[in-house]
């Protein structure tokens, strides 16, 4: 973080000194919201939390060598104090990120939404960047109002680029956002049915995402949206915005595009990139076909820093995976392929994970361990079958559904013309992993996906202990 003192921090923050606390105090080390992160010169801020209070913690942060605590009520060590619990604390630490947002001249901010690939794109777009200059971007999805200021305030005067992943619960979030950290670029990857039970709609899911391209500078400042020419509701954010416009695909019409995409047995695409008027081929070390448009993505916010195809398609083919359980793919000693993508689920998500299951099985018995979709409302019954349907379209062997809120993909799997396959209906993740106990054939293909709440990364975790296999 660039150096402030707290008596900055505090007019910066709208909160006020303690007694304890040095005005003339340096903080240029993290800021932080995990005690157990803090360093010296670190800010750590204490949030009531639900499971432990962080004020709880103040002592132990102070002992590590944090400058002050940020908190919400008074504790026995240099703080700052911000009246209003633990919304005027967020509130505060967003106030910091801005200020240091505008320190940073010499930086560029992109922003990353879409109702799925955020976190994939985000991970391959910081390595990208990262070979031009030095690059922050946030780990996992810590893409909302705390995880994005805590992403802003790890950059210093050294870094050129941050990467961050801009998520939405509703109308206005993204703008928040953005206000928080002002991205000169934005990249919407596409307007799916996540999270449709929060928004109502579609429609809804794209005004929100929409706020993205809305917030940039206009074209004559540099502004740019990279928008998904092959998703009609991304396409159709061009008017919203004053930046200038660029579009990725593989439409023919697209800026940046892809032709010949092919997958290899590992399920990993190849594809030929078009970009500034040259081509290079690209095969991407990720898996799923899925993955084209992220790196599409990449490759167009790319090609705006002066990178060519060439250059481009050498760093897409050295992007490996950052973050976990996002098509985790795993070889067993017993040739079982173990698929994990249970970070999260939508409908969207699902269909792209279950071809990607059928490429990677092709001639290979496949079992897919499938869980709840969440937040899709008046929806959620409907979409659960057409994942059952698709999953025997794709030919799944064997269909492991866990919990009832999931019983649906059951319902679409059988009423599939055709399908002989077998159903399995489990509790948990823990009885899933009892029922693949035994039930494994050395070359299967197994892939676990559902939403956060199933917790089904514990599934192939304990396929890959072989503690399923006991």
């Amino acid at each position: 973080m660039i150096a402030l003192t707290l008596d900055r921090i505090a007019e910066i923050t709208q909160a006020r000194l303690g007694p304890s606390a040095r005005p003339e105090a340096v903080v240029d080390g993290p800021v932080v919201v995990d005690s157990r992160q803090v360093r010296p010169g670190s800010l750590f801020v204490a949030l009531g939390g639900d499971r432990a209070d962080g004020h709880d913690f103040a002592d132990a942060a102070v002992a590590a060598g944090a400058a002050a605590v940020l908190g919400s009520r008074p504790v026995a060590a240099p703080e700052l104090l911000a009246d209003g619990g633990d919304a005027e604390v967020v509130a505060a630490l967003g106030r910091l990120a801005r200020h240091v947002a505008g320190r940073l001249t010499g930086a560029d901010i992109v922003g990353v939404t879409g109702s799925s690939g955020k976190t994939t794109t985000k991970d391959m777009l910081a390595q990208v960047l990262g070979g031009l200059g030095p690059t922050i971007a946030p780990p996992g999805s810590f893409n909302n109002e705390i995880g994005h200021p805590l992403t802003v305030l790890r950059a210093d005067a050294a870094t050129r680029f941050i990467v961050l992943e801009v998520a939405a619960r509703g109308i206005g979030h993204i703008a928040h956002l953005c206000e928080i950290a002002p991205p000169r670029i934005g990249v919407v990857l596409n307007v799916g049915s996540a999270h449709m039970g929060e928004f109502g709609g579609r429609d809804a899911i794209a005004r929100a995402k929409g706020e993205l391209v809305e917030a940039l500078p206009a074209a004559a400042d540099g502004g740019v949206a990279v928008l998904n020419a092959d998703d009609d509701a991304v396409r159709g954010m061009a008017p919203r915005t004053a930046a200038r416009v660029v579009t990725y695909g593989t439409a023919a019409d697209a800026d940046v595009r892809a032709a010949d995409v092919r997958l290899d047995t590992a399920g990993r695409p190849a594809f030929t990139l078009h970009v500034g008027g040259a081509s290079a081929e690209v095969r991407l070390a990720l898996v799923g076909v899925h993955q084209v448009h992220n790196a599409l993505a990449v490759a167009a916010v790319a090609a705006e820093f002066g990178m060519g195809a060439e250059a481009i398609a050498a760093a897409l083919g050295a992007a490996g995976p950052v973050s976990r359980w996002r098509m985790e793919v795993t070889e067993l000693d017993d040739g079982v392929t173990v698929v994990n993508d249970a970070y999260n689920a939508n409908p969207e998500s699902m269909a792209a994970a279950l071809r990607t299951l059928a490429v990677l099985a092709a001639q290979r018995r496949s079992i897919a361990v499938l869980g709840y979709m969440a937040e899709l409302g008046g929806e959620a019954r409907a979409e659960h079958e057409a994942v059952g349907r698709l999953a025997a379209e794709t030919g799944v062997a064997t269909l492991v559904i866990v919990g009832e809120d999931a019983a649906p993909i059951a319902d679409g799997a059988r009423g599939a013309p055709g399908w002989d396959g077998e159903v399995l209906r489990v509790s948990d993740a823990a009885e899933a992993a009892a029922v693949l106990r035994g039930r494994l054939r050395p070359k299967d293909v197994v892939m676990v996906k559902g939403s956060r709440v199933a917790g089904l990364e514990h599934v192939a975790e304990r396929l890959v202990s072989g503690e399923a296999a006991q």
